[in-house]
């Protein structure tokens, strides 16, 4: 498989090594401000993108939409890693209608994420059911961070959202009121260098339960997105999340 990498910090250069490693090749790497030797290009185009069968894209807020909608019309398979722009994903949605897309998106391609998201779902259900609980969310990320709440915090906090007949709305800023019942808050912490903790919680009078995901290294994303690259590259059309390609392997080894 023929890659292109746009964004080379240290998830780039993570995801070059992992996908060396598993023997594909690395056709091109673009970012405008690395001055790593492995740099291509510095501008994203149909031309830096030339002889690759899918990009690998981990750059920033402000211009993930206008790469998603070019990977979309050159239909060029994309593997988005970038968060801070689900707010507008109907927008890309809409804007991308009719064209040949392959889009997989996801604020943490950790296959242990992937798994811990199905359980917080789970979870969500169960508790809904019971009833008496309440719930929230707690992130860690090292202070370089560039955004709050993470994507991952955010998928979490939708997933509980989705999945409660009491929750109508999540608020990820510091409340300087009462927060209301209907309410999820996700609270997040930037120091230090944590890769990541994400803690869903479940509280009653009675008891705590608390579902937690600590990354050890940023090593365990980049194999995922490699993962999610062969995934979304075999023939796949249309926008999709981790959550889809875990459920196509599970059914894969159901039928095993």
């Amino acid at each position: 498989m023929r890659i292109a990498i746009v964004g080379y910090g240290k998830m780039g250069k993570l995801i070059r090594t992992e996908a060396l490693s598993c023997g594909h090749e690395v056709v091109a790497v673009i970012d405008p401000w690395s001055p790593a030797p492995e740099i291509t290009a510095l501008n994203l185009d149909a031309a830096t993108l030339g002889g690759c069968d899918v990009a690998i894209d981990f750059t920033h807020p402000a211009t993930i939409v206008d790469d998603i909608v070019l990977y979309a019309r050159l239909g060029i398979p994309a593997v988005i890693g970038t968060t801070g722009w689900y707010d507008r994903l109907d927008e890309v949605k809409d804007t991308v209608e009719g064209l040949d897309c392959s889009i997989i998106y996801s604020g943490n391609y950790s296959m242990g994420v992937a798994v811990f998201l199905q359980i917080v779902k789970k979870a969500a259900l169960l508790f809904d059911r019971v009833g008496g609980y309440d719930s929230f969310i707690q992130e860690i990320h090292h202070a370089q961070k560039a955004d709050s709440p993470s994507g991952t915090a955010s998928m979490l906090a939708q997933i509980l959202l989705d999945n409660s007949s009491s929750k109508q709305s999540i608020v990820a800023e510091t409340l300087h009121r009462k927060r209301e019942d209907d309410e999820i808050q996700v609270g997040s912490i930037r120091s230090g260098y944590y890769p990541g903790t994400h803690t869903v919680c479940f509280d009653s009078p009675d008891d705590t339960i608390e579902l937690t995901h600590r990354a050890r290294s940023r090593e365990g994303f980049a194999v995922g997105a490699v993962k999610a690259a062969q995934w979304i590259a075999d023939g796949r059309k249309g926008f999709f999340t981790l959550s889809d390609m875990l459920d196509d392997v599970f059914k894969n080894m159901e039928d095993e």
